[in-house]
């Protein structure tokens, strides 16, 4: 039997020999780029990352305004998984959530109906609850249409995204932030919307302000869930240098809660701490001997009277020496490390209170300039339309001359924009004789 001839080489097949080790560090450095600009860190502008950004801009464009009925939170994930965010929809859901607990977040941007979570239990899942813009959502997707951002492609060109959102209040430093790229994080620390802004005018009377006159407005920073804050040497460093750490304790009151009985009642404590994690530490800590004086500790939390956790004290000892050991042993007092890092002008940067409040200015500048401009322009070409149409009242028999001299509509159309009025002769107006009156 004759032998078998190999099958030909397909002329497009193209065999390359690469580097493993460069291959993998190309890959690599493209997975690092990709997660530090689109995706952990936030716009030092809008105070956003391009998830949240995405959410906000599609429930906006979705018409989920305050004023209207929530939706399934799964409906708006599919809206934006499918025309904005090329990621799974856990993790958009996740910032969903995120955006509408008020634990978490300082001014929440998202209307949460159902169970968004709580500090120590997650949320339910997506086809349960339900979501529409919180109020202060629309200070930041204000005048979208007024070409006040620049618009970029979504991940497959088919639709228009912005760039960055208006953003009428700064968003970053009221609502903070957190995320880990690759080899930089950011950690930023709520603060109170009021405060802010005062600082932010000041800043805009006052080029030159220093950050000793900024924190005249903005003294620290002011968290969700309470609690008071130790020692503001760490929030000065932060907000002169982008970087420092503070120490938040809970808030804690000596009652007496029965006969002979002496209890703590805990009704504020540090951010982003809950009570079953506070409760299972002193249990802990009352098991392996570490904590005495401790009888016994209850929950009383609940929607009426907020946050209540009681612990009993022993008879014979000294309340206020078991706080102390307490602040020591459990999270009633915990610390907060602030890490600055956003990006400015698309590259990473560690920021000030300075700093950030004038980039935030800078922004808010470009987006009234372009929505005046926006808005000048429209106005110019009412103007014009309106001095056509004054033209064309006080010569309203001529336009209608010009109009029956003309052949067909498009004649008619030219014709009246240049200014061309009929030729009056004594047995008068010829319909094709026109002159130009302009």
């Amino acid at each position: 039997m004759p032998a078998k001839t190999p099958p030909p080489t397909p002329a497009a097949e193209r065999i390359e020999d690469v580097d493993v080790s460069a291959e993998m560090q190309g890959s690599y450095l493209e997975y690092a780029y990709s997660v530090i600009y689109s995706r952990a860190l936030p716009d030092a502008r809008d105070g956003l990352k391009p998830v949240q950004r995405r959410i906000l801009f599609q429930m906006a464009e979705m018409g989920l305004r305050p004023d209207r009925g929530h939706v399934k939170s799964a409906r708006v994930v599919g809206e934006v998984m499918g025309k904005l965010h090329p990621h799974g929809d856990t993790a958009i859901y996740d910032a969903l959530v995120r955006l509408a607990q008020p634990f978490t977040l300082r001014v929440p941007l998202v209307d949460g109906h159902g169970n968004f979570g709580s500090l120590d239990d997650g949320p339910a899942a997506a086809r349960y609850t339900e979501a529409r813009l919180a109020p202060p959502a629309l200070a930041l997707t204000e005048s979208l249409d007024e070409d006040v951002v620049d618009f970029i492609p979504n991940y497959d060109g088919q639709f228009q995204q912005p760039e960055v959102l208006p953003a009428a209040f700064p968003n970053l430093l009221v609502n903070g932030a957190s995320g880990i790229a690759v080899g930089m994080a950011t950690n930023m620390a709520p603060h109170n919307l009021i405060e802010v802004i005062s600082a932010a005018v000041h800043l805009l009377e006052n080029p030159d302000a220093t950050v000793e006159e900024l924190m005249e407005f903005v003294p620290g920073p002011d968290l969700p869930g309470g609690g008071i804050i130790t020692g503001v040497d760490g929030i000065k460093e932060a907000y002169q240098t982008g970087r420092g750490s503070f120490r938040t304790r809970a808030k804690v009151s000596v009652e007496s809660i029965g006969p002979r009985k002496t209890g703590l009642v805990v009704t504020e404590l540090p951010y982003l701490v809950g009570p079953e994690r506070v409760t299972e530490k002193v249990k802990d800590a009352v098991t392996a001997k570490k904590l005495m004086g401790i009888a016994d500790i209850n929950d009383y939390t609940d929607r009426h009277r907020g946050l209540q956790l009681v612990i009993t004290v022993k008879t014979g000892f000294d309340p206020h020496a078991v706080l102390e050991h307490l602040y020591r042993l459990t999270p009633l007092e915990e610390s907060f490390s602030i890490n600055n890092v956003a990006l400015v002008d698309g590259q990473p940067q560690t920021l000030g209170l300075r700093e950030m409040l004038r980039v935030y200015l800078d922004h808010r500048i470009r987006v009234v300039t372009r929505r005046s401009e926006y808005r000048l322009a429209r106005r110019r070409d009412r103007l014009h339309l309106v001095e056509g149409l004054l033209i064309a009242i006080l010569d309203i028999d001529e336009v209608i001359q010009v109009i029956r001299g003309s052949d067909d509509s498009e004649q008619a159309r030219t014709r009246l924009a240049l200014g061309v009025r009929p030729v009056r002769a004594a047995g008068g107006v010829h319909p094709r004789a026109c002159v130009c009156v302009a």
